[in-house]
């Protein structure tokens, strides 16, 4: 792990490795070890973004019975915070005559399934099929890539390889995952798509909200519901009924997860949040997070004054202005009697600042609460989105 480090926030943060890095390390010196028959302590791999991993080979087993050998490699994820940081991915592997037609395309040499502590696929739209262990097709091909070279590197042609993928402590891991959420039951996932882990890095974050689209629309929904994060969800239960897993949680990704909904096929979209992130999207920004600028009480002023009688002496911007946050803002604009248009006016350019960012192939509504979870305001098709999605999700339970 030495050397490899990311600059962020002015601080020097160490990266990691993946879980698929480690599962290709795993399975790489579990095979040298089975046609070598001598123990490797260290493997060397090359991750799909480019630098090597040099891995420490762990918990080598041998079974003469079956003719296989197992190892492990420990993931360190660097500085980032993830809860896969520390576990142990296992890997056995085996050779056998491969007694299928030898003119197949090579990787078919490599048959790669997952073991104990690893999830299985249950819900359509992920990376893998129904039925499958969640190993991501990156890492699988990171895998038979790594045996294939071992028996290139000895001219051993004509045989089978098999790779099991295994996390003794999977099971519990998952838990504090997405996994759950998705579909993917009995375990952790192996993913990546570069092999490396950036501390804090959008990746995963991103990956998982477009799985989660893929899931909507594999199971065969027309309108995508999303909310920035758990008070959007809460917000949606109490308010409608819908059970929390029905939106996809887009964080601060507004822009890239809408993005997403267009690539899946999705053409109408209901936003559901509170007016203290939703704001910041009245005013055009794409990335909700603070580190982007925090627009919020200016972009409220802006709205506010438009709506002001001509020749206005009072206070009122000034005083939005100088709000820490939204929900007092909301309680001047109350008082003032200006609730009603100027919220309205801010669930309109939502509306108008997502459907100009798909340049008009969306229909997006919105729904807009404060604190304790009130209604503030919704856009005209905002009901009729919900009702069908309430329908939706009653004909599903």
């Amino acid at each position: 792990m030495k050397g490899l480090y990311i600059e962020k926030g002015g601080k020097k943060l160490r990266c990691g490795y993946t879980t698929g890095s480690c599962a290709a390390a795993a399975s790489k010196a579990a095979l040298i070890m089975l046609l070598d028959m001598c123990d490797v302590r260290n493997v060397r791999i090359v991750t799909p973004k480019g630098p090597e991993y040099v891995a420490e080979i762990e918990d080598i087993r041998r079974d003469t019975k079956t003719n296989a050998v197992t190892c492990a490699v420990t993931k360190d994820g660097g500085d980032d915070p993830d809860a896969t940081n520390g576990m142990k991915i296992y890997a056995t592997v085996s050779v056998e005559p491969n007694e299928s037609n030898c003119n197949v395309p090579n990787d078919s040499l490599v048959e790669i399934d997952g073991g104990f502590g690893i999830g299985r696929v249950t819900r359509p739209g992920l990376d893998q099929p129904i039925g499958n262990a969640a190993i991501n097709s990156v890492p699988r091909k990171m895998i038979a890539d790594s045996i294939l070279e071992v028996l290139k590197e000895r001219g051993i042609i004509g045989v089978k390889v098999k790779v099991l993928i295994s996390a003794p402590e999977g099971e519990e891991v998952a838990q504090k995952t997405f996994n759950p959420k998705l579909g993917i039951t009995g375990g952790i996932s192996i993913l990546g798509t570069t092999g490396i882990v950036e501390p804090m890095s959008d990746e995963a974050i991103l990956s998982t909200i477009k799985a989660e689209i893929s899931i909507r629309r594999a199971e065969g929904n027309s309108i995508l519901l999303m909310a920035p994060g758990n008070y959007g969800l809460k917000f949606l239960a109490d308010t409608y009924g819908l059970s929390e897993d029905a939106a996809v949680m887009c964080s601060n990704f507004v822009y890239d997860t809408l993005c997403f909904a267009r690539e899946a096929g999705f053409s109408k979209v209901l936003f559901a949040g509170h007016l203290g992130k939703l704001i910041k999207v009245a005013g055009g920004v794409k990335n909700t997070h603070s580190a982007y600028g925090d627009r919020r009480m200016e972009i409220l002023a802006e709205v506010t004054r438009s709506f002001l009688p001509k020749g206005y002496k009072g206070n009122l911007i000034e005083d939005i202005e100088g709000c820490v946050m939204t929900d007092e803002a909301v309680r001047l604009i109350t008082e003032a009697g200006m609730k009603d248009e100027v919220f309205k006016e801010v669930a309109e350019r939502i509306k108008r600042s997502m459907e100009g960012w798909m340049d008009g192939q969306m229909q997006v509504e919105t729904i807009v609460f404060s604190s304790g979870y009130t209604k503030l305001v919704e856009t005209e098709g905002a009901g009729e989105m919900m009702e069908r999605l309430t329908e939706d999700q009653g004909r599903k339970a």
